[in-house]
């Protein structure tokens, strides 16, 4: 072996060395790592921002909100996160967020949620039907499980669809704290408990009160003895009627029995009694 060719040998398992040898140095940092997983949707960030309920955390990514959550704090979060998703997460200052993500603390103010982008990727597409028919329910308004269960095309399904919202990861602005039984009793919310619903729904104007009246007196709808139209309770156009025209109907058998023509805004569904037992929210 010449003594050229014996230097390009050593230049060569020198390079072969560097080559194998972990080059710490190039790394990124840690923080510049998630930003980058974060930019090709393999990690989330969130936001901590306030809502009609106090703080909650918001975790979003390339694709839209994956999930909210009222954790102690955000290591609670994170760990709940991690747990759930399987993904990394990391807190994203307000101007490193999409700039769709400026919409979502007005959005939990208002409750007016239909146009912000959401990550479902996680849930069923049965639990995906479930929670985007939730999304359409305003602010103002409920809606029984048989309701969501028939408007998904499963009218049987009322027991399915309470265990879906019990799983839906985006409360608050995947509204399920709108969904409530057939006898409008509220059931329970997975985001701080029946307490939280019950506030969420009287800040949004839901009247309460009339609810359990009517629910005493076993009636499930409202007509109008003008138009004959019936309405489920807290529908826009239930509300408008005036006392001494409001027709109290406990089916809408009873309804089609005396003429009345379903709303075209709330769609009423004959109502599915339920199981005292059923896994709501």
């Amino acid at each position: 072996m010449t003594e050229r060719q014996s230097c390009s040998l050593s230049q060569a398992r020198r390079l072969v060395r560097e080559l194998r040898t972990p080059q710490r140095e190039a790394l990124p940092p840690p923080g510049l790592r998630s930003h980058v997983l974060f930019s090709v949707g393999l990690a989330d960030g969130y936001l901590r921002l306030s809502s009609p309920i106090g703080p909650v955390f918001v975790a979003l990514n390339a694709r839209g909100i994956s999930a909210v959550d009222c954790a102690e704090d955000a290591a609670h979060f994170e760990a709940r996160f991690r747990a759930a998703f399987g993904r990394c997460i990391f807190p994203l200052e307000p101007d490193e967020a999409p700039a769709w993500a400026r919409q979502i603390e007005p959005a939990l103010q208002r409750g007016q949620t239909l146009d912000l982008p959401f990550d479902l990727r996680g849930c069923s597409s049965f639990e995906q039907a479930v929670l985007y028919t939730t999304l359409t329910i305003p602010p103002g308004e409920v809606r029984p499980y048989a309701w969501v269960a028939r408007e998904i095309g499963q009218p049987r399904a009322v027991r399915a669809v309470g265990n879906a919202l019990a799983r839906n990861p985006i409360p608050l602005l995947i509204p399920c704290h709108r969904v409530v039984r057939s006898n409008y009793q509220l059931g329970n919310y997975s985001l701080g408990g029946s307490l939280n619903k019950r506030a969420l729904l009287q800040i949004e104007g839901v009247d309460l009160v009339l609810l359990e009246q009517l629910a005493t007196r076993g009636v499930r709808y409202l007509g109008s003895t003008v138009t004959h139209i019936y309405c489920l309770p807290t529908c826009y156009h239930a509300r408008r009627i005036a006392q001494e025209h409001r027709q109290p109907l406990s089916s809408p058998e009873e309804a089609a029995r005396l003429g009345y023509r379903p709303c075209r805004h709330c769609r009423p569904a004959l109502p599915v009694e339920q199981p005292a037992d059923l896994a709501s929210e």
